[in-house]
């Protein structure tokens, strides 16, 4: 892996990403310190670090996307990460937004099904010093019954559906599960949250995320 250097220049661009975000109307603090920490160009090949911090997604190779700052932020957001929080994230893609869990204190379990991206990402998150990060390869749409319940799940990738088996990972407290559900085009932010042992869904915007592959996701190759 190429030397990592936050110079003066990316933390100012990176100052600029956040406040771009903060104008868009999102004001959630911790995220934005979050975000503001993170060196996204760290996530991004060596040729295209100049992109790094506009507000839009882009490659990561395998037809996979790093997501653009301001959807990792809502989805972030929407989970109201405490300290110590288990989350299980599904699609690990670049490793990016396991690193802005990790920077709000939680102990994330994060889950790739491309084993090439999985063993990218996990390098770079112990380079970085992220030991509350694990990663796995797997299907994350199957359960993961030795690490379950978890307070959060936060699914990266367009779903057709919320799966009894995520649902069932959830602590029955206060869990939370946040989902794009919809077709391959378009999809629309959902959130299942645990609510004195009743489950209340809410919905947000609509977004486009890359499919989720898996027994219960999308069958595409």
């Amino acid at each position: 892996m190429r030397n990592l250097r936050d110079t003066y220049k990316t933390k100012g661009q990176r100052r600029r990403m956040v406040m771009e975000i903060e104008k868009l109307g999102f004001h959630d603090q911790k995220v934005l310190e979050a975000l503001n920490k993170v060196p996204r160009h760290y996530f991004f090949e060596k040729a295209f670090e100049e992109h790094a911090y506009e507000n839009k997604p882009f490659p990561i190779g395998e037809d996979q996307t790093i997501s653009q700052p301001s959807t990792v932020a809502f989805q972030t957001s929407l989970l109201n990460i405490k300290p110590g929080d288990r989350v299980l994230e599904i699609g690990t893609g670049s490793g990016y937004q396991a690193s802005i869990l990790a920077e709000l204190q939680a102990e994330v379990h994060t889950v790739e099904v491309r084993k090439s991206l999985a063993e990218k990402a996990s390098h770079l998150l112990e380079v970085m010093g992220y030991a509350n990060v694990k990663c796995y390869v797997g299907d994350g749409t199957l359960p993961f019954n030795s690490l379950a319940p978890f307070d959060s799940i936060l699914v990266t990738a367009a779903a057709p559906s919320i799966t009894n088996t995520l649902v069932n990972q959830l602590n029955n407290r206060n869990g939370k599960l946040v989902i794009p559900v919809g077709d391959l085009t378009q999809q629309v932010m959902t959130r299942i949250t645990y609510c004195n042992g009743e489950l209340k869904k809410e919905e947000f915007g609509k977004y486009a995320f890359v499919p989720l592959v898996g027994k219960e996701g999308w069958s595409i190759n």
